[in-house]
């Protein structure tokens, strides 16, 4: 390939430098690079998955755009940009290749289905670009992990343990790449060409409403954080991993899933630095269970590639006819809100409102409650964490929820209801957790803490706190008789 090949890196769910197999690709065979990041209208596309994604989208972008100005500022007198536009990518691509004359075209792959169709019918529009993708987003391609069968695991055990085996047997299953040396900053004459790019401001990441700035104020955003974020929880947290991440009321977990849901850092990254050298059948307690979770974010990528339907759809189609409740906005919105009535659901969706993030242990509790006790379908639920989390992984995000609905793969049986106040005396013993982001009810004794409707009279009276929106016991009835209705049918796939 000539060297004054001039070349585009379009950047997606991979905001970094480091481990970027599209950049470092590119930076080899390009003379001239046009670093660019679409905003893409198209749905499920990275930048239209809800408002606190596109929140923590706008930082991770002006921290890439500053890290590639760094790197060439380092090294010549030329500034590496990073290029934004608007609309339909397929059309932003092809007049950036006609102002530009560009002849190669990189990118890193996604595994979601409208990703999928859009990016298959964009390799066929430029195929005179000769598209490279890669692998940027996991440490196993979906067609990578299968059963011995050929076909895609269904249940998550059998799942890990082929990958782990295959990582066992190869010295070299996880390589990282550093960032580029040098990355090719386009020439004056080709950057005065590219008329439509639009300041990073002007996609509209931010609302007009200024609610975000609390929330991205409990977040360090970008690769060099995300980095930092790793070596930390490597460093204090992991060996009681196992333990700490089912309690909410301390920082036992990693937080990582924002900085790897936008690509700031890769999982092969993170597995490399936990792993530093070692197999992963050496791994044990907190190392070991925090490896599974890499690979459960894997999981859900291979069970929406494999199943595509299963991002709004359940898997098991009995759950088609499930009979959910009916008139349920006023108590979606007590939901929604974190007005159950219930503290520690109550807790977990406000920590969710003001920070963007909810900690997994209360995730399921939350999302128990509202499927299970309210009757309310997974995809209302779904729909809002897809809007309100900074990790809105759409493939870890249904997953989840059809895990807890019962109707996913590897799911938890319908039957298994989550009683909330029984989680919130197991994992959340001195209350820390309840009275931080239920304030009301800091005053509260251990004793009455996770269900303050049995207070005394005098006591219930002084508190300014919902009723419980609904029994938890008749509720429990209610879904399980509910469950009855279709369990007899076929489940499908």
């Amino acid at each position: 390939m000539s060297k004054d090949t001039i070349g585009i890196v379009w950047f997606r769910q991979d905001l970094r430098l480091a481990d970027n197999p599209a950049l470092v690709a590119a930076c080899k065979d390009c003379e001239q690079l046009v670093l660019l990041f679409i905003d893409d209208p198209a749905d499920q596309t990275v930048s239209t998955l809800g408002a606190a994604s596109r929140v923590w989208l706008h930082h991770s972008l002006d921290s890439l755009k500053h890290s590639l100005q760094d790197k060439e500022n380092s090294q010549s007198e030329k500034t590496n940009s990073l290029y934004f536009f608007q609309g339909n990518s397929l059309d932003v691509l092809q007049s950036v290749i006609s102002a530009t004359g560009a002849s190669r075209i990189y990118w890193n792959r996604c595994y979601d289905p409208v990703t999928i169709e859009r990016d298959k019918k964009i390799k066929s529009a430029l195929e005179d670009q000769q598209p490279k993708t890669f692998n940027g987003l996991l440490v196993c391609e979906p067609w990578d992990n299968l059963k011995d069968d050929g076909t895609p695991y269904r249940v998550y055990t059998p799942f890990w343990r082929k990958a782990a085996a295959q990582l066992d047997v190869s010295d070299n299953a996880i390589r990282v790449a550093r960032a580029p040396r040098n990355i090719p900053a386009l020439s004056a004459a080709t950057a005065k060409k590219l008329k439509t790019a639009v300041e990073l401001k002007k996609l509209g990441l931010l609302p007009e409403v200024d609610w975000h700035t609390e929330m991205i104020s409990h977040w360090q955003v970008g690769e060099h954080a995300a980095r930092a974020q790793l070596d930390r929880f490597l460093k204090s947290t992991v060996q009681d991993y196992d333990k700490g991440r089912d309690t909410p009321g301390i920082v036992g977990t990693s937080r990582l899933s924002p900085h790897l849901h936008f690509g700031e850092i890769s999982p092969r990254y993170a597995m490399q630095r936990l792993l530093d050298g070692r197999k992963p059948g050496t791994l044990e307690g907190g190392e070991l269970t925090f490896a599974k979770e890499i690979f459960w974010r894997e999981f859900a990528y291979s069970l929406i590639y494999h199943f595509p339907h299963t991002v709004d759809e359940p898997l098991d189609k009995r759950f088609r006819r499930f009979p959910w409740a009916s008139d349920t906005d006023a108590d979606l919105q007590a939901w929604q809100r974190g007005r159950t009535g219930v503290p520690i659901v109550d807790a977990g969706m406000r920590e969710l409102y003001a920070t963007g993030w909810m900690h997994n242990r209360v995730r399921m509790i939350v999302a128990s409650y509202l499927i299970k006790n309210l009757l309310i379908e997974w995809q209302s639920g779904e729909n809002w964490f897809r809007d309100t989390l900074v990790d809105a992984d759409i493939a870890s995000n249904a997953m989840g929820w059809q895990w807890t609905a019962g109707s996913g793969a590897d799911a938890a049986p319908f039957f298994r209801v989550f009683n909330p106040v029984l989680q919130g005396e197991k994992f959340d013993k001195q209350g820390d957790y309840v009275r931080k982001w239920v304030p009301e009810l800091a005053e509260v004794s251990d004793r009455f803490l996770h269900k303050p409707w049995e207070l005394p009279g005098d006591d219930r009276q002084k508190i300014d706190y919902p009723e419980p929106l609904v029994d938890l016991k008749e509720t429990r009835k209610r879904a399980l008789e509910a469950f009855d209705a279709i369990k007899g049918t076929k489940s499908g796939g």
